[in-house]
């Protein structure tokens, strides 16, 4: 994983960038955020061109390409590594219109309740608004 930022008390986002690093937290957080990362690397790898026609040199710009077109897959844990919320933003973290972006807690709970001031450094970081009626995608009781 990739430090992002500091969320205060404590708190860290960090990037995933693997399916090891996506399942890990699929695992811990009970939802399915590693489906959601294969579905994203699936399809900006189908979308991925080669610069050469060399069959050893074909893939050697397709980890830049990964980071550019997916979108961005963030955990914010705690001290001790507890997982408090998980986060997909868009590609880069720009305001792409009608991409969801999506913020839910372990078991799909709603991270807003206890977590909104992180979520808040989150947005400020990369120049987004991250609403809850924007972003948790269950209904809200």
């Amino acid at each position: 994983m990739k430090f992002v930022c500091d969320a205060g008390n404590g708190k860290t986002w960090f990037r995933m960038e693997t399916e090891v690093e996506a399942d890990q937290e699929s695992a811990l957080m009970q939802h399915a955020v590693a489906k959601h990362f294969r579905l994203a690397k699936d399809k900006a790898t189908a979308s991925y061109k080669p610069t050469s026609t060399v069959y050893i040199e074909q893939n050697i710009g397709l980890e830049a390409h990964l980071q550019r077109q997916m979108p961005l897959f963030l955990t914010l844990r705690d001290r001790d590594g507890t997982g408090l919320a998980t986060a997909m933003l868009p590609p880069a973290g720009n305001e792409i219109p009608g991409f969801r972006t999506i913020v839910v807690g372990p078991d799909n709970s709603d991270p807003y309740k206890d977590q909104s001031e992180a979520i808040q450094v989150l947005g400020q970081n990369f120049g987004l608004a991250l609403e809850r009626a924007d972003c948790f995608p269950y209904r809200q009781t």
